[in-house]
C-alpha cells in the first residue's frame, strides 16, 4: 500500500534474507511511486511495515531493509 494510502496491490512473499525481501506483484504497478511503501501483513491492516525498494525486475520487487533501521532485519520483521 502506498504511504499516502492512494493504491494497494495484492502481492506474494517470495523470500525473506537478512538484507530484505522479495514480493511478486499480481497486478500492473506501471506508474506507481513505489521508493518508500507499507507492506501489510494482515487482511484488516493491523499489521504491517514501512518498506524501501530496491530494485524491480518485472512483476518482482526487491526491498531493503526499513529506512534508518541499524540491525538486520530478522524473519519475524517480515512476518
Amino acid at each position: 500500500m502506498a504511504i499516502d494510502g492512494t493504491w494497494r496491490r495484492l502481492c506474494a512473499l517470495k523470500d525473506v534474507s537478512e538484507s530484505g525481501a522479495t514480493l511478486v506483484i499480481e497486478d500492473s504497478v506501471e506508474g506507481l511511486n513505489l521508493k518508500e511503501f507499507f507492506l501489510l501483513l494482515s487482511s484488516t491492516g493491523l499489521a504491517y511495515r514501512r518498506c524501501e525498494m530496491g530494485r524491480m525486475n518485472g512483476d518482482q520487487i526487491s526491498l531493503l531493509r526499513q529506512r534508518g533501521k541499524q540491525k538486520k532485519p530478522k524473519l519475524e520483521d517480515f512476518i
